[in-house]
């Protein structure tokens, strides 16, 4: 159960998905801080990476980055930070896990660690509980997770969490489809998920969810990865009489799905979900333009929307620095240490552990991503409750529809109108025909 009063309101499935990947290819995010007395000049923070892996890589840039920027700016309760790395090869080792985070605290006595920790969360949980080290982590993860700390607080108050669980993805999904069902009568919905272990969750959660909000669940695809033919997939989706197709799609199936879709004039709508490469700066590009009508959750970091007042100076700043378009990772984990980790310390005054829980705790910050950042009482991602509420300005992950090599933001309805925006549909025939 998740401990909050509030849940997104569109489609906070994509970037669990998108995070879960993350997970998958490289691992999740932490922060540690050290509960004992500092003594040194600068501020450590460890990296805990997959240091020269596809995803372990663009977050560690991110988080290098945000520490390249605070010093300039003056450091920390006007101390320098340091980023210290540690390569935990993947993190499927609990064993490679467990020393690497152990160098970091005892070796290099580090008072912050940040990284991706693989897939063993509970392991690091217990972990930092033992030596009360603050952990904030950026995994996707089942609700259990941070129900810990309501069960226990004393225990695991020191985990938080700032990515979104399972229970945003069962309603934040349905929101979505509600969303363009409103908008369109659309009722007769379709999935098409790549085999990996992240989209069973999903999927489950959608076998359930839909029919009870009164969805139509026509088709259920599962493809194994290296898949490149998809027709034989969408002549199934069509035949069954889909007229929304949700990708959960994170590797390189993405191109093909949009290439085959296209060619094809499928008469479906491509909405919501997840196509990780799709959506990415290179999508355009990479689909020979065949991705156009197609709408996607992702960051508006990654789709270059100036969602918020710092959006386009970390777009910028990330680009100017390593020469390449900042990953949703990259993203996260500079807005955790550049945003949320520095304004807990500057706030506690202190890097002391049980006055940074207590400032984390009360987090109200603007971030790259979001326009207020705030914990819920498990130490989870606040969610809006309703776009159309003006106090639901918490993390979402917009609906970006390609339109003409632009990504436009279509979803949710207060993002869209803000735009001046609108949702377009293929130039083929479809159920989209039938609109007024």
């Amino acid at each position: 159960m998740l401990a909050s009063k509030a849940i997104t309101k569109v489609q906070s499935l994509i970037l669990i998905a998108i995070i879960v990947v993350a997970g998958v290819a490289g691992g999740v995010a932490y922060f540690l801080l050290s509960g004992d007395e500092q003594t040194s000049e600068t501020i450590k923070i460890g990296f805990l990476s997959d240091l020269d892996g596809v995803v372990g890589k663009p977050n560690w840039q991110g988080a290098k980055l945000a520490v390249e920027e605070i010093n300039a700016e003056g450091g920390i309760l006007g101390r320098q930070v340091e980023l210290i790395s540690e390569d935990h090869d993947g993190g499927g080792d609990p064993v490679i896990l467990t020393n690497a985070l152990t160098r970091l605290v005892t070796q290099h006595e580090v008072d912050f660690i940040m990284g991706q920790s693989g897939s063993s969360e509970t392991l690091v949980q217990d972990i930092i509980s033992q030596h009360k080290i603050i952990c904030i982590s950026g995994l996707s993860i089942p609700d259990e997770i941070t129900q810990r700390v309501l069960d226990d607080y004393d225990t695991f108050k020191y985990y938080f969490n700032i990515a979104f669980n399972a229970t945003s993805v069962k309603l934040g999904m349905t929101d979505s489809l509600i969303y363009i069902r409103e908008m369109t009568g659309f009722n007769k919905i379709g999935y098409l998920a790549e085999d990996m272990p992240y989209t069973k969750p999903i999927r489950d959660e959608l076998d359930v969810f839909l029919p009870e909000n009164g969805f139509e669940l026509l088709y259920k695809g599962i493809f194994p990865l290296g898949t490149m033919d998809f027709s034989s997939y969408f002549a199934a989706a069509e035949s069954a009489g889909v007229e929304v197709l949700l990708p959960i799609i994170a590797l390189d199936g993405g191109i093909p799905f949009c290439k085959e879709y296209y060619d094809r004039q499928s008469p479906m709508l491509v909405w919501s979900g997840v196509n990780v490469l799709a959506s990415g700066p290179s999508g355009w590009e990479w689909t020979d333009g065949k991705c156009n009508h197609m709408d996607f959750g992702t960051f508006p970091t990654t789709a270059g929307y100036p969602f918020t007042s710092k959006t386009l100076h970390t777009i910028n700043a990330y680009m100017d620095r390593w020469g390449e378009h900042i990953t949703n990772g990259g993203a996260s984990y500079y807005d955790a240490i550049k945003f949320i980790l520095a304004d807990a310390i500057e706030r506690a005054g202190t890097i002391e552990t049980e006055a940074v829980i207590k400032a984390l705790e009360t987090t109200s910050v603007e971030t790259s991503n979001a326009r207020n950042f705030v914990f819920t009482e498990s130490h989870a991602l606040m969610m809006g409750t309703d776009a159309n509420d003006p106090n639901a300005d918490y993390p979402i992950v917009i609906g970006f529809q390609w339109q003409d090599g632009i990504q436009v933001p279509v979803d949710p309805l207060k993002i869209m109108e803000e735009a001046g925006a609108t949702v377009t549909f293929p130039d083929w025939s479809g159920p989209w025909d039938e609109l007024d």
